[in-house]
């Protein structure tokens, strides 16, 4: 069993003295077995002697008795976890007037296990009429809510682990040690030693299991420890030191006509095999119960849920230090622990702390919470979200490489039996991809494109014949990318990578300019037959004085072009003062005049059709001229278009070795 199953016992061997009281008036051999029962921790037998007295109860004046019965019973599958059948004894005991308010909260609790979170809110609020401002039903309902909302939801992806799971309830997954090669858990399979069933759970009891990989990697079927482990008692939940030669475990301690405890043991490993358990003394304390151990990463502590005095309500955890004990015994303090049941602690890392709660706001029953240490010693505690989280009980987590691992969960059961599920987290796939092209939009052969990351990453790659690249990339962070071949001038890109948790794939694309032949400046306007920069042409401009800053060893000529219309000397005096007009801009935006000269060059260099303008214009060939001849060729509606491509700016690569001497 988990405790309550072994998870549950543990602790939860709560009398219900309150519930015990208002029924002296039901009477009867029966109701006082049950009683007993209940009050012992043996929730199964309980729960069938209370259906027995509750059957009986038919008689209008027994129906206040009928309710306080159905209450008690509610009170026994809660116990085991049998959270729909608890919910309707508890629905039962309310619709017979049980006047224990405790009725609308243990129902709401047991709704929100279901998945059914709009009437779970109703009960903690029909709850909240009679005990106004109770945390546990707050705290109910911020769990319900957030539970309906969307953004809960994670990248983890979950599976039912199937072959550590038998159809009984398996549970409590912990790798030996860093190899990740052999996984221990507990199991109350039908092969398990003895053959007492659990008065408790009516499963038999618990005993601890192992599966080992084999040469390939694969998980071989589970057997029992080997050694003297197991025995009729419930053995199970376990961790083991560093070097994996001690294992700590939980077991329950069972006296005859006493309540049900349990304690800490360790057992040592000889080859594959494993000592009879010892009692490990934490304190003199032996009314109080101690189990879930978790050793940390570096052996120091121990850490452990317990009932003992000097906590917050349900159960703790705490820790001890195992190489100086004496004194070291301390609560992990409000951060972690809650009036509800906080348990099942995982020390991942020295300042990570993995562990289940029911007093957190969660999905329903225990949910898995990550705690991140502070420097002032405190913790920041975070929900792990679903799929990991679940309206079910989920609990028990282990970590192996990465983000990936096994937990515990009795999602999807009605018996309330627990099964090990699998989790993973997908690498998120984010990458940058795009093209390296000429100004004529043809691949560059042999660029370089380099992309260096503000958290210090920096790639580098060679771009595929065809002008691909692509680059992996992480979220959130500032990137600058360069790209740049012989014969071109280097082009600059600068993003940002989103923070969402999610797939994505960003563009960029470089185009290169030839250091060998002119290169068209886009997009820059004049006035109708002047030299005046209209305002549409700021941007062109502003791309044209980055690419200059991110090649500062070049100086280039600028040079304006007309078309044929008008005479020679007027056409050089109006493309010179244009070329001049640019020169100033850029003068005006940081550019050092001496990198910079300018030409006006009239129609005296009519313009040569390049691939690009021969897609662009398909009336065009590639190579032709055009030439005042050529163009006075075309049909009308062509020559236009011929002079409109004769109207140009363009600046050409002078050096590239400014002041670089």
């Amino acid at each position: 069993m988990r405790f309550t199953d072994m998870r549950h016992i543990f602790y939860n061997i709560v009398a219900l003295i309150a519930c015990m009281a208002v029924l002296t008036g039901c009477g009867g051999a029966k109701l006082s077995v049950a009683d007993e029962q209940m009050a012992r921790g043996e929730y199964f037998d309980a729960s069938k002697t209370y259906r027995k007295i509750y059957n009986k109860l038919t008689k209008r004046e027994e129906r206040r008795q009928r309710g306080e019965v159905a209450f008690k019973m509610a009170e026994c599958h809660r116990k085991l976890r049998q959270t729909a059948r608890a919910a309707g004894a508890y629905q039962n005991a309310i619709n017979f007037g049980c006047t224990d308010s405790m009725a609308y909260l243990y129902m709401g609790q047991c709704l929100q296990a279901e998945g059914k979170y709009a009437q779970a809110i109703k009960a903690y609020e029909d709850f909240l009429e009679k005990v106004p401002g109770d945390a546990k039903a707050l705290t109910g309902i911020d769990g319900c809510r957030s539970a309906m909302d969307k953004t809960a939801r994670t990248r983890y992806v979950v599976s039912n682990a199937k072959l550590f799971n038998s159809s009984r309830a398996d549970f409590a997954p912990m790798y030996l040690d860093k190899s990740y090669d052999r996984l221990y858990f507990t199991s109350t399979n039908e092969k398990v030693t003895g053959s007492r069933r659990s008065e408790i759970t009516g499963m038999k009891k618990g005993d601890i299991y192992v599966s080992a990989k084999n040469e390939k990697g694969q998980w071989g079927k589970p057997e029992p420890v080997e050694g003297e482990l197991n025995s009729e008692l419930d053995e199970g939940i376990v961790s083991f030191t560093p070097d994996g030669q001690t294992m700590y475990l939980t077991k329950a301690r069972r006296e005859l006509n006493a309540n049900t405890g349990v304690e800490i043991y360790t057992s040592t490993r000889s080859d594959a095999k494993w000592s009879a358990p010892v009692k490990y003394e934490i304190t003199a304390d032996t009314l109080s119960s101690y189990g879930h151990p978790a050793v940390s990463p570096d052996g120091t502590w121990l850490y452990f849920t317990s009932d003992m005095p000097g906590g917050y309500g349900g159960k703790d955890i705490w820790r001890v230090n195992l190489k100086e004990r004496a004194g070291s015994l301390e609560n992990l303090g409000e951060w972690i622990n809650t009036p509800g049941d906080d348990e099942f602690p995982y020390m991942r890392t020295d300042s990570v702390l993995y562990f289940a709660s029911d007093g957190h706001p969660g999905f329903g029953g225990l949910d898995i919470f990550r705690a991140q240490m502070m420097p002032s010693g405190g913790w920041t505690v975070v929900n792990m979200g679903k799929p990991i989280n679940s309206s079910a009980d989920d609990f028990g987590i282990t970590f192996g490489p990465g983000e990936t691992g096994y937990f515990s969960t009795n999602r999807g059961d009605a018996r309330g039996y627990d099964h090990i599920y699998s989790f993973q987290l997908p690498e998120l796939k984010i990458t940058i991809s795009g093209w390296v092209l000429d100004k004529d939009e043809e691949p560059v052969p042999n660029a370089v494109i380099r992309i260096v990351g503000n958290d210090g990453s920096n790639q580098k790659q060679v771009a595929r014949d065809d002008g691909t690249f692509s680059f992996p990339l992480d979220r959130g962070v500032s990137y600058v990318m360069m790209a740049g071949a012989k014969g071109y001038l280097n082009a600059k890109q600068e993003f940002t990578s989103d923070i969402a948790e999610e797939d994505a794939e960003y563009n960029v694309d470089f185009s290169l300019a030839s250091i060998n032949k002119p290169v068209v400046v886009e997009n820059i306007f004049y006035d109708f037959d002047r030299a005046t920069l209209r305002p549409e042409s700021k941007k062109a401009l502003d791309e044209l004085a980055q690419v200059l800053r991110d090649n500062p060893n070049v100086t280039i000529e600028m040079a304006s072009h007309t078309d044929r219309h008008g005479s020679d000397a007027y056409n050089i005096d109006l493309s010179g003062r244009r070329a001049r007009s640019v020169i100033d801009y850029l003068i005006s935006v940081g550019i050092a005049p001496d990198r910079l000269q300018s030409q006006g060059y009239g129609e005296s260099r009519p313009k040569t059709i390049t691939k690009k303008l021969a897609r662009e214009y398909p009336q065009f060939k590639e190579g032709d001229i055009l030439t005042e001849e050529f163009i006075l060729a075309l049909p009308e509606e062509d020559q236009e278009a011929a002079d409109q491509i004769n109207r140009r700016t363009e600046f050409q690569v002078l050096s590239i070795d400014y002041r670089m001497y």
